[in-house]
């Protein structure tokens, strides 16, 4: 995939660490430029520096100090990306916090809020911004990163879960809104990797988190994880012109063969393959009245 993006403008929240900076870094290693958001001013200058080494073509890596759970975070975002770019090319909503962990009644709720605002709001509000830019120039790419509980109920993570599956539902509604306007929306599953959100998981232990799910996480951390990398380059998959013709799909950088897709684009346009989607008894076989 290099250089597909060359010349490309995209910006990436949640990109000081994990798989935000994975994504920074494929991306960068395509061609694009980036706008570099997340709350931790040292761990971006860090990967700045880092990809300012590896430069090709006048890259450019910009930064962005900013808290998602604040109400001036989109327009502090968006006031800084006009004042360094004429266009903005890609939106990567990778930034999300775990919220909290437990049955629901008993949940803060403070804390609550807080993880719809950063997994929900927050992303919503840059859609709605870069879109009124994209739709001028009639091209674009909006990348949501999901999560464990979009496609299916998550016990003892109800906050994250519903963020989540509102994520990827608002994310085929404005596919569909957009579509016209050459802009493709579509959102990743990245798979359970081992980062900060696994080990809070083992912290909360299977009494709050649940004996499933606990046992699920040890799995995981001790088999490494999901690849941050194969998440990162269906990324650059999705902001590439390669995937112009899909949108409004969730895709599984783990289980899906998404290497393949371009090979299925009139069969994924007219389809609800990769989409949220009620299940009525025919669909299990089942003839009811």
């Amino acid at each position: 995939m290099k250089n597909f993006l060359a010349g490309k403008n995209a910006i990436i929240t949640g990109a000081s660490r994990g798989l935000g900076a994975h994504i920074a870094r494929a991306m960068w290693h395509s061609g694009a430029n980036l706008l570099l958001v997340a709350r931790s001013e040292e761990a971006l200058l860090e990967l700045q520096i880092e990809l300012a080494a590896k430069a090709q073509n006048g890259q450019q890596a910009h930064v962005v100090v900013a808290d998602l759970e604040t109400l001036d975070a989109v327009p502090a975002i968006m006031n800084q990306t006009r004042q360094v770019w004429d266009k903005v090319d890609v939106l990567v909503n990778n930034a999300a916090i775990l919220g909290p962990i437990g049955k629901v009644w008993e949940n803060d709720w403070a804390a609550w809020q807080k993880t719809i605002r950063v997994n929900l709001l927050t992303p919503v509000e840059l859609c709605r911004a870069c879109a009124s830019w994209m739709i001028t120039r009639r091209q674009g790419k909006i990348i949501n990163l999901s999560g464990g509980g979009a496609t299916g109920p998550r016990p003892n993570f109800s906050a994250y879960a519903t963020a989540k599956v509102g994520l990827v539902r608002f994310s085929e509604i404005l596919a569909h809104e957009i579509g016209a306007m050459n802009v493709q929306v579509n959102c990743v599953a990245p798979g359970p990797m081992n980062t900060e959100m696994l080990q809070a998981v083992l912290r909360a232990g299977p009494e709050k988190a649940g004996a499933t799910e606990y046992a699920q996480a040890l799995k995981w951390v001790e088999g490494g994880g999901a690849s941050p990398e194969r998440a990162a380059d269906l990324c650059v998959f999705l902001a590439s012109p390669d995937s112009d013709h899909i949108t409004g799909k969730l895709i599984s950088a783990v289980w899906d063969s998404w290497e393949s897709l371009l090979e299925h684009c009139d069969e994924l346009a007219d389809s609800d393959i990769y989409t949220l989607r009620r299940i009525v008894p025919r669909d299990r076989g089942l003839d009811w009245e």
